[in-house]
């Protein structure tokens, strides 16, 4: 018994954007920890876990800190990089 072409293709298209949406729900998660570890002055960005965290998420967020730059010390790109995931998140 074997199955129709377009069921196929179907079921990896649901497999396909399924995955790609539980990935970005898992990255806007290490985004909103990255950002709250942020208000925390004594974290060690150079020790574990905290260097595999900024390692994921600092490549992402430099493409908005280079857009935004911080006004009056605050950070405010981490938003807009969050609002970009959410957004594509909605659309898939």
């Amino acid at each position: 018994m074997s199955s129709s072409p377009v069921a196929f293709q179907a079921d990896t298209l649901f497999f396909l954007t399924n995955t790609l949406s539980v990935f970005l729900s898992i990255y806007i998660a290490l985004l909103v920890i990255r950002i709250l570890l942020t208000w925390f002055p004594n974290v060690n960005w150079y020790n574990q876990p905290f260097s595999a965290l900024s390692q994921i998420t600092d490549p992402y967020l430099n493409i908005f800190r280079s857009i935004i730059p911080p006004l009056g010390g605050m950070d405010f790109s981490p938003m807009l990089a969050i609002l970009v995931l959410q957004l594509l998140a909605q659309i898939i």
